[in-house]
């Protein structure tokens, strides 16, 4: 046996111990039967590209649990575009369907309302499919003083998503009545779901966009913007109105949200986002475990030992879920388009 088999095998062999530790500490609960924030699962990153799949939904079709759109928000046309590059037009594989039969044919490049158009129906299709969580990457950022702020995202989100949506509210709800104070406490009290009880529903999460946060004249980003608007709409009674959870984005050690000067936002962020390398690279992940906070690992491929961004063999990538689940991941995401077997994973965390 050559080296590189011999690497391989040893790697799958890991991946399979891993498994089997997980299932364990689990106490032998299937993932179905777990909290949603007790379970890894993994995402393709940039979901919307067109070279990466036809439609939209022959992504959600490969059983990925994590789907991304990039937006911007065109305040000229009061458009909210999907495209990677390109703030004054669509470039996506969104078709806008109303049926089941119309999601893989019609023309595609469409605005965002219709790519939830494209989740909300593919989800009332597979019932039993999901939770879907939609990471929401706002590349410029919001633009609430034309229009385009994050009232007017829970709006299209609702109209669009509607009651396949999983809202803030419905974290805060407590199951014997009444509701937590805050998104913090909601978690901290594994006041999550269960996977099961999540099918055929999803979870929108927004980050701020890679223009905003380069952007020196933008001093208000979107995960800041959003936490401010929950916070406002607690305060108003209106916590049932948001759509969206708003994410920390960077790894970084400790609790990242004492970086916000306002202490009275930092209850309202329970999803983070960040390099996958960099919170293997001194980072205590339990910290986001035990809190039973959501955390989303990008760019999988980029743990060492790497491996291909979009075409590992299915035995690399399938090792390195396994590790992130260990090392505390919610989703682990990814290029990796052409392996259904790895993205419909679904693990014990921790």
């Amino acid at each position: 046996m050559n080296l590189r088999r011999t690497v391989a095998a040893a790697a799958l062999t890991a991946a399979l111990t891993a498994t089997t530790q997980l299932g364990a500490a689990a106490g032998a609960a299937t993932p179905a039967e777990l909290p949603f924030a007790s379970t890894s699962s993994v995402g393709i990153h940039n979901t919307y590209d067109p070279a990466a799949f036809g439609f939209l939904a022959q992504a959600l079709d490969t059983g990925t649990s994590m789907i991304e759109l990039d937006a911007w928000t065109d305040t000229v046309t009061k458009e909210w575009k999907v495209s990677h590059s390109n703030p004054l037009g669509n470039s996506n594989n969104c078709v806008n369907a109303s049926s089941p039969a119309q999601l893989y044919t019609g023309g595609v490049n469409k605005n965002l309302e219709s790519c939830l158009d494209d989740v909300r129906v593919w989800l009332a299709a597979h019932p039993t499919a999901g939770p879907v969580t939609v990471k929401l990457e706002l590349k410029g950022g919001f633009a609430a003083n034309s229009g385009m702020g994050p009232a007017q995202l829970d709006a299209l989100i609702a109209a669009h998503l509607g009651s396949a949506a999983f809202r803030p509210a419905d974290l805060l709800a407590k199951p014997g009545g009444g509701s937590y104070p805050t998104l913090d406490d909601a978690a901290r009290a594994g006041n999550w779901p269960g996977r099961s009880s999540l099918a055929g529903r999803a979870l929108v999460y927004v980050i701020p966009g890679t223009v905003e946060e380069g952007n020196p004249f933008d001093t208000l980003h979107t995960d800041t913007e959003y936490a401010r608007h929950l916070r406002d709409l607690a305060a108003a009674g209106r916590i049932g109105d948001a759509r969206v959870f708003p994410a920390v984005h960077g790894a970084a050690a400790g609790d990242p949200r004492t970086g916000y000067p306002e202490a009275n936002i930092r209850p309202w962020f329970v999803v983070f986002d960040g390099d996958a390398a960099a919170y293997l690279n001194g980072v205590d992940t339990s910290w986001y475990d035990t809190r039973h906070y959501l955390l989303s690992m990008t760019d999988a491929q980029n743990v060492a030992p790497a491996i291909s961004a979009t075409d590992p063999t299915a035995d690399q990538a399938r090792a390195r879920v396994v590790q992130l689940a260990g090392a505390h991941a919610t989703l682990v995401s990814s290029d990796w388009r052409h392996l259904p077997e790895v993205q419909s994973m679904v693990l014990p965390r921790g």
